[in-house]
């Protein structure tokens, strides 16, 4: 199923008395309910869809006839496991070929990008190289990017539906201008929903990457059965998106998740989780010129028994149970997934973060790391982008409460 994030202005605010429904809101309705109704169960009759959803027999006809005019689904036949008498039932399946979507993960060294069809399923996967470009390039580069992977899935560009693209930073959806981002030379403040939407050629969504993460999660990851979770990623930066009660929190400004704003500044460099912070910890606690260079070289050194490295590692969990006990004790969340180049290191910092966070907070959340690893941003992005491109689709049937002919 595909993930239901917040809308373009959060979670909705009534504006007065609701509205009684109308013959075309029920309409909508129902085929929603339908299509939703095939694309878990496919293949499946029109009887069962009936019998089902309740929905009247001619009703169910009627419904399925919008469907197959739309595109969206198909007539099939009946799988093979299911091999009994059909009596000349007819059988409907989804027709994930309808449109297609482009997902895009813009980091400062790598832009990823996948070509999918409305089931999610990837059907073009590449990266490319952007370390140094500004912004205004790297919407070049996502250009380039996005007509190899159209030609390498053999999708003409009027297919692409929709675009959901991943980038570091707060973004501010009424002007799809990014601020926060200081990562990518030009970025903070850039108008990037305009100039990748010019560059795409398509609708675009464009969401905080963190965020997307934590959809990706949802959608296929760690999160899959849990109502209330915090993804935090810690690699290079730190992190986090929340999905509260199955919808992902943006909070007001779409800043939710900042936490390095929980610390005062001088306190930043004692808490920090990140890379930098981490290495810079571990220098103190090596002898001078024996310090590792990286953070994979950090952990290695951990798990190879070095007490230096062990220690620097005990401190790194310290520090983002830190992170994670203000989420915990605020909004109470059942899980929290580590993701991120440091937080991967499931066999070194799952314990020791778990044991710390029960210290700080009488109701922990269970820790678990991600399996998503960097495919997380992506993954959500393309749950966006479908969602967004069936709605695109779906919607127009629908306006003013009358039926478009």
């Amino acid at each position: 199923m595909l993930a239901t994030p917040s809308g373009p202005s959060g979670p909705a605010v009534p504006s007065g008395p609701s509205k009684p429904a109308t013959s075309a809101t029920l309409r909508e309705i129902n085929l929603r309910t339908v299509f939703d109704m095939i694309r878990a169960q496919a293949p499946i009759s029109r009887a069962e869809v009936a019998r089902q959803t309740g929905i009247s027999k001619p009703t169910v006809s009627a419904l399925l006839q919008d469907l197959l005019d739309l595109g969206l689904v198909t007539e099939t036949e009946r799988d093979e496991q299911n091999s009994g008498p059909t009596y000349g039932a007819l059988f409907f399946a989804p027709r994930p070929q309808a449109a297609h979507v482009l997902a895009l993960d813009v980091g400062a060294r790598r832009l990823r990008g996948a070509v999918a069809d409305l089931e999610g399923r990837q059907l073009a996967r590449e990266d490319a190289d952007v370390a140094g470009l500004d912004a205004p390039r790297i919407v070049e580069a996502a250009a380039t990017l996005a007509r190899r992977l159209r030609e390498s899935a053999g999708i003409r560009p009027d297919l692409i539906q929709h675009a959901a693209i991943g980038v570091p930073g707060v973004v501010d959806l009424r002007e799809g201008r990014i601020w926060q981002a200081l990562n990518i030379p030009a970025l903070d403040g850039f108008p990037a929903r305009e100039r990748f939407g010019e560059a795409l050629g398509c609708p675009v969504t464009l969401e905080n990457d963190i965020h997307l993460a934590a959809l990706g999660e949802q959608r296929s990851g760690r999160g899959r059965d849990a109502a209330s979770f915090c993804f935090l990623s810690v690699g290079t930066g730190v992190g986090a998106g929340l999905v509260l009660r199955g919808e992902l929190h943006r909070g007001f400004a779409g800043a939710a998740g900042e936490l390095d704003n929980v610390f005062a500044e001088d306190e930043i460099e004692r808490k920090d989780p990140c890379a930098g912070a981490l290495l810079r910890c571990a220098a103190r606690l090596f002898p001078s010129g024996s310090a590792p260079a990286s953070t994979e070289e950090l952990f290695a050194l951990a798990r190879s028994g070095d007490e230096a490295a062990v220690a620097a590692v005990d401190e790194e969990a310290r520090r983002i149970a830190g992170y994670l006990a203000p989420v915990a004790a605020v909004v109470d969340v059942e899980l929290a997934i580590l993701g991120g180049g440091i937080g991967l290191n499931a066999d070194l910092l799952l314990d020791r973060v778990t044991e710390r966070l029960a210290s700080r907070v009488p109701y922990p959340p269970r820790v678990e790391v991600s399996t998503l690893g960097e495919a997380a941003v992506l993954t959500g992005a393309i749950a966006v982008a479908t969602r967004e491109a069936l709605e695109q689709i779906l919607a127009p049937r629908f306006t003013a409460g009358h039926r478009r002919p």
